[in-house]
């Protein structure tokens, strides 16, 4: 297949890199004005992928589609719309989309589909969420990964098409579900920095069982199937968000309590603004995401914030 991908960060360089070697002709599309990823074109390295030289990058997004069958974008969520607005109806004419990234639109709360849906509706989508890490598949360590999508042929395609020795990939079905469940998991992920940054990692235990039962609420508010956030989309991929050294939400959490800048993507710090938004239009309880945003987002201290999760009402563990 013919595939463009859209983003080359740490994901979209290691999705272009698997595509290819999986036997697609790949193109990485960016930006005039991306240095990095000219960078990226000139010296082949990243500082972990090494992306064959049979890889063109074309530096034009509107050009580098028009060939294309597919296009991935892993690209900053709150950026999506204005790049598919850009590219247009009809240069996208025809073609699928993935995506291979995890949030929400910080305005208006909308799943990242929906907001394909409201600027390219014709076009059929998918999304790939799921754990690893681009260095961990770059030392060949293997993972499973989820696509789902509402075009159940499609689904099946690229599940069919994209599953290798080193990722496995399952047929979602819940695209509700698997879209806040990997969105979500990310401000889990800056909640378990926080508690990393107050040295006490040993609270990760309850964050993870408290913080999956409370996205499972949201999902089944939104009309989704609740046992997704057990599976791949969120309680899978909180190895790789809650503990790994790897993890940007995971570290972003920890630099923000030990007053350290954090210069990199944590797209759980929008995600979170965007739950605030959900938590009010659908009036579903989410403490642990509302303790989070209170402190990165209002100025409230970490430790007295998070303590007040603690003394919360006591109740049963499964409250619903």
């Amino acid at each position: 297949m013919k595939i463009t991908v859209i983003g080359c960060g740490r994901w979209g360089s290691f999705i272009a890199y698997y595509l290819d070697r999986i036997g697609n002709e790949v193109t990485i599309g960016a930006a005039p004005n991306d240095e990095a990823a000219r960078q990226f074109d000139k010296e082949r390295f990243n500082g972990t992928i090494t992306m064959p030289d049979r890889v063109p990058f074309i530096f034009d997004l509107v050009e580098s589609v028009k060939d294309a069958e597919i296009v991935v974008f892993s690209v900053p969520s709150q950026r999506l719309r204005e790049i598919l607005e850009g590219l247009g109806k009809e240069v996208m004419a025809g073609k699928g989309i993935i995506l291979c990234m995890k949030g929400l639109e910080i305005h208006t709360g909308k799943r990242l589909s929906e907001v394909v849906a409201d600027v390219l509706p014709e076009n059929r989508c998918a999304v790939w969420v799921g754990p690893g890490h681009p260095q961990e598949f770059a030392d060949g360590k293997p993972n499973c990964m989820v696509i789902d999508s509402a075009h159940a042929d499609y689904k099946k395609m690229l599940v069919d098409s994209f599953t290798s020795e080193l990722i496995r990939f399952y047929y979602g079905e819940d695209l509700i579900g698997n879209e806040i469940g990997a969105a979500t998991k990310n401000v889990i992920g800056i909640a378990a920095g926080l508690l990393d940054g107050l040295g006490i990692p040993s609270l990760k235990g309850a964050l993870m069982a408290r913080g999956t039962r409370e996205i499972a609420r949201l999902i089944k508010a939104m009309g989704g199937n609740e046992m997704s956030a057990y599976g791949l989309c969120h309680l899978g991929d909180y190895e790789a968000t809650v503990f790994s050294k790897f993890s940007h939400n995971r570290r972003y959490g920890e630099d923000f309590v030990k007053g350290v800048k954090f210069d990199k993507l944590a797209e759980g710090a929008y995600t979170v603004v965007a739950l605030m938004v959900l938590q009010n239009k659908l009036g579903v309880e989410l403490p642990i995401c509302t303790a989070v945003h209170k402190i990165i987002n209002c100025g409230e201290d970490a430790k007295a914030t998070l303590d007040g999760l603690f003394s919360r009402d006591i109740t049963t563990e499964f409250h619903k």
